[in-house]
C-alpha cells in the first residue's frame, strides 16, 4: 500500500465533526418518520380508513402514512376502495397457510414483518408509528416528542393483558420479567422494529395454538376464544428482544372514558362501545356497512356540544362526553368529504351539516399538541380541513434539480430533510442531470427519491456549457417519462430548506394561475429583451424560486420553458447587466428569464407572494412565517457567515461526521435592534438546520464513532451506553475554516481561480507522489492543465 505524505492528506481528506453540543441537540432533533396502519379488504375497514386518514391529515401528523392492506386473492378482485389510502399490499394470513386457523389478527405483525422486508419506505425511515384502523388522531404523534428511544418505545397501556403476569408469560417468554401491558399507539425505532417484528409474528403463532391458556383468567380476554394473542405475541416479543416501554396512560383515551384532569389525548381509539345521553355507538355494528360508497350517508349525528354541556355539569365528565362526540364527528366529515370526492351530488342542507361546517368545529379539532402548545419541530400555522369547501385537497408532488456533484449532494440532504419535517403534502423527486462518466463514478443515489435525467450541461447542438438548462430540461424529462396522479407541481431549488408546507390551496394556485414568489432583478421584463424573446412582453412577470404550478400548465408550459432559456441563452449581445440584471453580466440567469419569458408565451399570470421565501440574511417582515429558505447569497451572523459556494469542492456528505462550522447560539445574539435580532435568528436557524440534516445522515450511514486518542474526538460512554463525541482538535476541520475564511471578501472571480489552484496543486501533489514509488523509475511528471468549465 502506497504512503502518502501528509500534504496529500491535507489536500484530500477533508473531515468535520460533530462536536458535544451538537450531538445533544441533533438527539433531539426530527428524524423521518413513517405511520403504519393495518386492514383487510371489506367494507368494515374502509370506513375506519377514511376517517384514520381524515384525522391524519386534519391533525397533520408528519410523515407519510401507509395501509397495510391484507386481502385473499378473491377479496381482491371484488375489491374497490384502493383509492381510500396510500396502500402496501401484503399477502393476507387470516387462514394460516400451515395450521389452517382462522385469525384476521394475525395479519397485523405479518403485514409489518412484509413492509419491513419487501417496502423502499421501510429503508428510508428512522421512526415508526404503528396505528390501529379504528382511531382518530387529534394532534400529531411524533416519536422522539414522546420521549421515544432507541431500545425505548413508546406505547399506550392495555392493563387487561394479565398474561404478562402469570403463566402465559413463563411459557411464552423467557423474559417474564420484561413482559410489558402495551399496545394501541406504538412508536418505536426501526431498529427496534426490524428486531421484534419476526417474533411478533412467531409469538403470536405461540399464542394462538396454546388453546389450553385462553381462559379469561389467563388471558384477560373476556371472551375466551384467543382473540387477543396478537397483543401478547406484540408483548412477548417485546420482551424476547429487551424491549422496555415507556408506557403513557395519558396519549390515548377510549370514548365514554373520562380523561385525567388536565390531559389532552392525542389519539381517540374507538374500539369499546360507548354513548352520550340516549345516543350510542358500537362499531361492531356498521361490520357489512358499505358507507363509503353511498353518497351523503353519515352516522347517527351525536349530540351537538351545546346539548352535552347542558346534561352534565362535572367539568371533567362533560369533557370526555365532548371528546366521544368529537370522534364520531370527525368520522361524519371525513365520510362526506369523501363523498365529495367520488362526485357524489351536494348534501342537501342540515342543522348537523351545518354545524361541521362552522368555525366552532373548526376550533374544536384544530391539532392539539404536548403540553398545551406546538412543539418547535411542527410549523407555527396550519389550514384546518373543513367541510366547507365539499372538496378533497388535490394531489402535489415537488420537484428539485440537481447534477452529480458533492456540491449537490449536501444540498440535496438538507432538504430532503427539511421536507421531511415540514408536513408538505405528497412525495418529491429529485431530478437528477448526470453524464454518463459522471453517473459511473456518482455515491449518492440513495440520498432522495431520484429520477435520472441526461445531462444538457453541455448543449447537444451548440456546445454551450451552461448547467442551469438542466432544471427546465431535467422537468420536461420527468413530464415525459414518470406518470403522476398529482394536480399540483411545486417546483423548488436544491439550496433551500423548507420550513413549512408549500400547498396551492394555501396560497391559491389555480389552472391558468401559478404561484410564485419575487425575484425583482429580473428587470428584462420591462426593457427590449422582453420584446425580443416573447410576443406578450406586458405578460412577463419577474418570479422564481418557489413555483406553484397546475400539472395541465406545466405540461404546456415546460417545453418553452426550455426553449426560451436557449434563445436567452444565445442571446449574447443582451448579457449586459443593464439589460438582464446579471451583476455578472455573463448569461448565468438565462433559465431564469426562460421561466419568465415561457409563461408569458401562454400568459400565464402569478399570484407573487412575499411570504413564501426569505434569503438568510435578509430582515423579516414582522408577523411573517416563511415556509423556506433561500441560501444562495452569503449570509452571516457576527463572526460567523456561510456562502454555499465556499462547499463547492467539498465532500460533506461522504466524509463522516463532516459539518458547516456552528453559527453562533441565538442567546448571544444582541436584543438592541428587533430586525437585526430576527435578522439574525433565522440565519442561525438555517445554519442549525444543514447540520442538524448532516449529523443525521452520517448518523443514517453508521459511521464509525472514532475512537478514543485518535486526536480528532474523545468519547466519553455515559450511563445509558451511547456514545456522546466530545471535538479535541481536527486538523482537516481547520483547513476548512481557513480555506473558508479565507475567501471571504474576495470576488467570485478571484474565489474561482483560487479553487481551481488549490485543486490543480492538491492533483499534482498526488501525481507526484504515485510517480514517486514507481520501482526504477525517474520520470518527471508534465503539468497538464485541462479547462474545468
Amino acid at each position: 500500500m502506497t504512503s502518502f505524505p501528509p500534504a496529500a492528506i491535507v489536500v484530500l481528506v477533508v473531515v468535520a465533526v460533530c462536536p458535544s453540543s451538537a450531538l445533544a441537540e441533533a438527539q433531539k432533533a426530527p428524524w423521518r418518520m413513517h405511520t403504519l396502519f393495518s386492514v383487510e379488504c371489506q367494507d368494515y375497514f374502509d370506513w375506519q380508513t377514511v376517517g384514520l386518514m381524515h384525522s391524519y391529515r386534519k391533525a397533520w401528523q408528519p410523515g407519510p402514512i401507509t395501509r397495510l392492506l391484507s386481502c385473499t386473492d378473491e377479496q381482491r378482485r371484488r375489491y374497490r376502495g384502493m383509492g381510500l389510502a396510500p396502500t402496501f399490499e401484503v399477502p393476507s394470513m387470516s387462514r394460516h397457510p400451515r395450521t389452517g386457523d382462522w385469525y384476521p389478527a394475525i395479519n397485523k405483525p405479518a403485514g409489518v414483518l412484509h413492509w419491513l422486508e419487501h417496502s423502499e419506505d421501510a429503508d428510508n425511515v428512522d421512526w415508526v408509528v404503528i396505528l390501529d384502523a379504528d382511531m382518530i388522531i387529534r394532534g400529531p404523534i411524533v416519536p422522539w416528542e414522546l420521549g421515544a428511544e432507541k431500545g425505548r418505545p413508546v406505547a399506550a397501556y392495555y392493563g387487561y393483558l394479565r398474561g404478562c403476569d402469570n403463566i402465559l408469560s413463563h411459557l411464552h417468554t423467557k423474559h417474564p420479567e420484561l413482559c410489558d401491558k402495551v399496545g394501541g399507539l406504538l412508536a418505536m425505532h426501526i431498529d427496534d422494529l426490524r428486531a421484534l417484528a419476526p417474533l411478533w409474528l412467531s409469538k403470536t403463532e405461540e399464542v394462538r395454538e396454546d388453546r389450553a391458556h385462553w381462559g379469561t383468567n389467563i388471558t384477560g380476554d373476556i371472551y375466551g376464544k384467543g382473540w387477543i394473542s396478537e397483543m401478547y405475541g406484540y408483548s412477548f416479543g417485546a420482551a424476547e428482544v429487551g424491549l422496555r416501554h415507556k408506557i403513557n396512560d395519558d396519549l390515548m383515551l377510549y370514548p365514554g372514558y373520562i380523561p385525567r384532569v388536565g390531559v389532552e389525548p392525542i389519539l381517540l381509539h374507538y374500539g369499546l362501545p360507548f354513548k352520550v345521553g340516549n345516543w350510542s355507538f358500537r362499531k361492531i355494528r356498521h361490520h357489512e356497512d358499505g358507507i363509503v360508497y353511498d353518497c351523503n350517508r353519515i352516522f347517527p349525528p351525536p349530540p351537538f356540544p351545546r346539548e352535552v354541556e347542558m346534561m352534565e355539569a362535572d367539568l371533567n365528565k362533560r369533557r370526555g362526553l365532548l371528546l366521544s362526540i368529537e370522534c364520531i364527528n370527525t368520522l361524519n366529515e371525513g365520510l362526506l368529504l369523501h363523498h365529495a370526492s367520488m362526485g357524489c351530488p351536494k348534501p342537501q342542507w342540515s342543522k348537523y351539516l351545518s354545524f361541521l361546517k362552522s368555525k366552532r368545529f373548526s376550533e374544536l379539532t384544530k391539532p392539539k399538541y404536548l403540553n398545551r402548545k406546538k412543539p418547535s419541530s411542527q410549523i407555527s400555522e396550519h389550514r384546518i380541513i373543513s367541510i366547507e369547501s365539499q372538496n378533497v385537497y388535490p394531489k402535489i408532488h415537488t420537484l428539485f434539480s440537481t447534477e452529480c456533484s458533492s456540491y449537490f449532494d449536501w444540498q440535496t440532504v438538507g432538504l430532503v430533510h427539511s421536507f421531511h419535517l415540514s408536513g408538505q403534502p405528497g412525495n418529491i423527486t429529485r431530478l437528477l442531470s448526470c453524464t454518463d462518466e459522471d453517473l459511473k463514478q456518482y455515491k449518492g443515489h440513495n440520498l432522495a427519491p431520484t429520477h435520472y435525467v441526461p445531462s444538457m450541461s453541455q448543449h447537444p447542438l451548440t456546445g454551450d456549457w451552461y448547467p442551469a438548462i438542466n432544471k427546465p430540461a431535467s422537468v420536461l424529462h420527468w413530464l415525459n417519462h414518470v406518470e403522476t396522479d398529482a394536480e399540483f407541481i411545486v417546483i423548488l431549488d436544491a439550496d433551500m430548506i423548507m420550513r413549512g408546507p408549500i400547498t396551492p390551496w394555501e396560497y391559491g394556485a389555480q389552472r391558468g394561475c401559478p404561484v410564485s414568489t419575487p425575484y425583482e432583478y429580473l428587470i428584462g421584463c420591462d426593457n427590449e429583451l422582453a420584446k425580443i424573446h416573447t410576443r406578450n412582453p406586458s405578460a412577463c412577470e419577474k418570479v422564481g424560486g418557489v413555483i406553484i404550478m397546475h400539472i395541465d400548465d406545466l405540461r404546456k408550459f415546460a417545453l418553452l420553458w426550455l426553449h426560451k432559456t436557449e434563445e436567452v441563452r444565445s442571446d449574447k449581445a443582451h448579457y449586459a447587466t443593464n439589460f438582464t440584471g446579471d451583476i455578472y453580466g455573463s448569461g448565468w440567469i438565462s433559465e431564469m428569464y426562460g421561466y419568465s419569458f415561457g409563461a408569458a408565451e401562454l400568459n400565464l399570470r402569478h399570484i407573487i407572494r412575499r411570504d413564501i421565501l426569505i434569503y438568510p440574511g435578509y430582515v423579516p417582515q414582522p408577523g411573517v412565517k416563511y415556509k423556506v429558505f433561500h441560501y444562495g447569497l452569503r449570509f452571516g451572523v457576527g463572526n460567523w457567515s456561510f456562502d454555499k459556494a465556499d462547499w463547492g469542492n467539498v465532500d460533506m456528505v461522504n466524509t463522516c461526521w463532516a459539518k458547516f462550522p456552528e453559527p453562533p447560539d441565538p442567546s448571544s445574539l444582541s436584543t438592541s435592534d428587533e430586525n437585526i435580532l430576527q435578522r439574525d435568528i433565522l440565519s442561525i436557524e438555517c445554519g442549525k438546520a444543514l447540520n442538524t440534516a448532516l449529523y443525521l445522515h452520517h448518523q443514517r450511514r453508521k459511521c464509525p464513532i472514532p475512537s478514543e486518542g485518535n486526536g480528532n474526538f474523545s468519547v466519553v460512554e455515559d450511563k445509558g451506553s451511547s456514545h456522546e463525541l466530545k471535538h479535541v482538535t481536527n486538523t482537516a476541520a481547520n483547513v476548512i475554516s481557513g480555506h473558508a475564511s479565507s475567501r471571504r471578501g474576495m470576488s467570485p472571480s478571484i474565489r474561482m481561480v483560487a479553487l481551481w489552484a488549490f485543486s490543480v496543486l492538491g492533483f499534482l501533489v498526488v501525481i507526484s507522489m504515485v510517480l514517486s514509488n514507481r520501482k526504477g523509475e525517474n520520470l518527471k511528471a508534465k503539468g497538464s492543465r485541462s479547462k474545468n468549465v
